[in-house]
């Protein structure tokens, strides 16, 4: 998410900084005078000013009835730009942080009856919400949550409730692929018109993304809560040619479609920015494009490109702008 499309921040008591696994906290946010906050969806975000200064989205994974608390799970990543480690370690309860309104790009559809969550690791917390707000509207979920080891395990005790024994299966692979869940059997048929969602490592999206192109493209969700693979060291420049006006703009290997867009002054509309809420969506014309997000289905590709991730394989392509 640009930084120009940020919500308006609000200042926030922290009354909670618990260690709830290994190298997992819960933080919970609050008004310092007692007021309601800001209602919120299941599925959502919220963006937190951390003490050094950067910014930093995460799911809220309480209950979304609840309006006077935010609640978020933050997993230390060690090698990360030093937003977590700077929640965990930097903040204690007390402190004071500004905090964004609750944004939804992971909302589950009101017609929808029947729902599919998987999740790897710290991408179980939108789950948490989720869930509380299926089992409110009667609705009904099955949840696979990929771990490494008990430990590690956020909401464990939760999740391990007997209201949920048949809900909710835990998979645990200590850290080895070969010991990974196989998807292959969930992912085989849409049961039920489910709508999946599924958030987690890259890897794990991936494979889910690649198990599902027989699923209907608007029955599946993905968000990530790492950056998308947005520049390797392989790329190249390129250009894209804009088939409205005619102008051709040079794609430097130091930004995306969209981020040059923007630079010539063009109005794009976009949320993630990481591949996975298809605000982004844009006609593929001409060229051949390097596909990097979880929004497109294999026969899809050929005809569309997410402009926040993707690149171009051709030295130039062009779009419907």
């Amino acid at each position: 998410m640009p930084v120009s499309d940020q919500p308006q921040m609000m200042p926030l008591r922290v009354t909670r900084n618990d260690k709830i696994a290994d190298g997992i906290h819960l933080l919970e946010f609050r008004d310092a005078a007692g007021k309601g906050l800001p209602q919120f969806s299941a599925g959502a975000h919220i963006t937190i000013r951390v003490p050094n200064g950067a910014l930093r989205k995460y799911s809220l994974c309480n209950d979304p009835a609840e309006r006077d608390r935010y609640a978020i799970a933050v997993k230390r990543e060690v090698n990360g730009r030093g937003g977590s480690t700077n929640l965990i370690d930097g903040v204690k309860a007390g402190d004071e942080l500004m905090v964004g309104a609750p944004i939804n790009d992971f909302e589950l559809p009101q017609r929808a009856q029947d729902f599919l969550f998987i999740a790897g690791g710290i991408g179980v917390t939108p789950f948490m919400a989720m869930i509380r707000e299926v089992q409110r509207q009667g609705k009904r979920f099955r949840l696979f949550y990929c771990t490494r080891s008990p430990e590690t395990t956020a909401f464990l005790d939760e999740l391990s409730a007997p209201e949920f024994k048949d809900h909710v299966t835990i998979h645990y692979d200590g850290g080895d692929p070969s010991h990974s869940l196989d998807l292959r059997p969930i992912l085989a048929e849409r049961k039920n018109r489910e709508h999946l969602y599924c958030c987690g490592p890259r890897p794990l999206m991936e494979a889910v993304r690649n198990m599902t192109d027989h699923w209907s493209s608007a029955a599946v969700h993905f968000e990530a809560f790492s950056d998308a693979e947005t520049h390797k060291p392989t790329d190249k420049p390129f250009k894209v040619k804009l088939a409205r006006s005619g102008d051709v703009i040079d794609v430097p290997t130091t930004k995306t479609i969209l981020e040059v867009l923007r630079d010539h002054g063009l109005e794009v509309p976009s949320s993630c920015e990481t591949g996975t809420c298809g605000t982004c969506r844009t006609k593929l014309l001409a060229g051949e494009a390097d596909h990097r997000d979880l929004v497109l289905a294999e026969h899809e590709r050929a005809d569309s490109i997410m402009i926040c991730v993707s690149r171009a394989r051709t030295d130039e392509i062009t779009i419907d702008r």
